[in-house]
């Protein structure tokens, strides 16, 4: 399957959306019933029910009752619908007022910010943004979240390295999460039941003189989370060791 990546359209035509252009944004008129907003719109809600495989120029036309070719003169394609569409939801993130916290609930907050992203478009989570849609949104999202390691000491490239770095995590781990949920939903069973099921044939097979430490291990593991992998537990258990992994650097700089 190929990978969903923003920035994948024409730059400039996408900056110029983006940023809403008037030259680049047809207004309304006479062949015109809808305005860019409403395409993204219908855009976003048919990918948060159906996930980016469902999501085409036809099928967006056919949510808002229109025929495929008149979105072509909103937008010029998928690439840069994507595009806009990430910027809005950007623009719609709820942003805490961390003024005067510490610098561990700071970087939670936008932890947890980025996690309430992902939860709200599922489908964000495996679009690729190394090279990001530079629009109103994104923008307003980075300029809120480098406040939280503002001054810390950290240089201009150690800012960004660091909320690059619990971004990363912040997405990994949402992505476990809804692996873990898809799982559930395709097998029709939870993680107990496919416990319960898997238990006693792994018990046939493995010989716990050959693999002493893994059978202890994801025995003890298993019993404590109720499953192979507890969603929750390893966003939690991993956030505070990414804090900690930046707690040497940020105490070091103050």
């Amino acid at each position: 399957m190929a990978l969903d990546r923003s920035s994948a359209g024409d730059p400039a035509r996408t900056l110029a959306l983006l940023w809403r252009d008037p030259q680049a944004v047809p207004r309304r008129g006479p062949q015109r019933a809808l305005d860019l907003d409403a395409v993204v719109g219908a855009a976003t809600e048919l990918a948060d029910r159906d996930g980016l495989d469902a999501l085409s120029m036809r099928s967006v036309a056919q949510v808002l009752g229109v025929a495929p070719m008149s979105l072509y003169t909103y937008v010029p394609g998928k690439a840069e619908l994507l595009d806009l569409m990430l910027d809005a939801a950007y623009a719609r993130m709820d942003r805490t007022d961390t003024t005067g916290r510490p610098w561990r609930e700071r970087l939670t907050a936008v932890a947890e910010e980025n996690r309430a992203l992902f939860r709200r478009h599922p489908w964000a989570v495996s679009v690729s943004t190394l090279r990001p849609p530079l629009g109103p949104g994104l923008m307003a999202k980075y300029e809120h979240e480098l406040v939280a390691f503002d001054g810390l000491g950290l240089t201009d490239v150690e800012m960004d390295d660091c909320l690059t770095y619990l971004l990363t995590f912040a997405q990994a781990a949402a992505r476990a999460a809804l692996d873990a949920r898809a799982g559930q939903r395709e097998s029709a069973m939870g993680d107990a039941e496919w416990w319960a099921a898997v238990g006693p044939l792994l018990q046939r097979v493995l010989d716990p003189a050959t693999y002493p430490l893994a059978g202890r291990v994801g025995a003890a593991a298993g019993e404590a989370h109720g499953s192979a992998l507890d969603p929750e537990h390893a966003y939690r258990f991993g956030l505070a060791r990414v804090l900690d992994g930046l707690a040497p650097l940020i105490e070091r700089r103050g």
